[in-house]
């Protein structure tokens, strides 16, 4: 599905922290955000490195691993969105994995993640999904075993433009 050229999001000003283990995917990240217009990035390796960055700064989008070496994402996930300070513990998260398996899927959606995104994926694809995370309006739940978006989606056949949903 490409992107409506009529959508226009403006990213110049937005805040995003992005962590990955992998230097290379990193710098892959990197460039991909800035061409898609955000000028201030936060990068962490590991989830302690990540922790103290979304202690100290204001975020707009955290873009996580899936796996990292101290921690993985949806621990980190999880403790953002039950332990975070106040003004993080709601921020938009896009997990990255290289496994697409419904069980990967169902943990980053338990864990509080917004959208997962797996590997390999193209730059339009991440932007796509960016947008969506922008233009997202579900509410956010917390419960005792859950804190996140709420995971309730109306079935309102597939996407605009795209005939059916794979099966799995």
């Amino acid at each position: 599905m490409a992107l409506d050229p009529k959508i226009r999001i403006n990213l110049d000003r937005s805040v995003v922290l992005l962590v990955e283990q992998n230097s290379q995917a990193m710098d892959a990240l990197t460039a991909m955000f800035r061409g898609f217009g955000v000028r201030k990035q936060f990068k962490a390796a590991t989830g302690a490195e990540a922790m103290h960055i979304i202690k100290a700064q204001e975020l707009d989008l955290i873009v996580v691993d899936a796996h990292m070496p101290d921690m993985d994402g949806y621990d980190l996930v999880r403790w953002l969105r039950r332990e975070g300070p106040d003004n993080a513990r709601f921020t938009p998260v896009i997990m990255l994995t290289g496994h697409a398996a419904r069980s990967m899927v169902e943990k980053s959606r338990d864990s509080g993640a917004n959208f997962v995104v797996s590997r390999p994926f193209t730059p339009e694809i991440l932007l796509q999904r960016v947008f969506w995370v922008a233009k997202d309006e579900r509410q956010m739940v917390v419960a005792e075993g859950y804190v996140g978006p709420d995971r309730r989606f109306k079935n309102m056949g597939p996407p605009l433009g795209v005939k059916g949903r794979r099966k799995d």
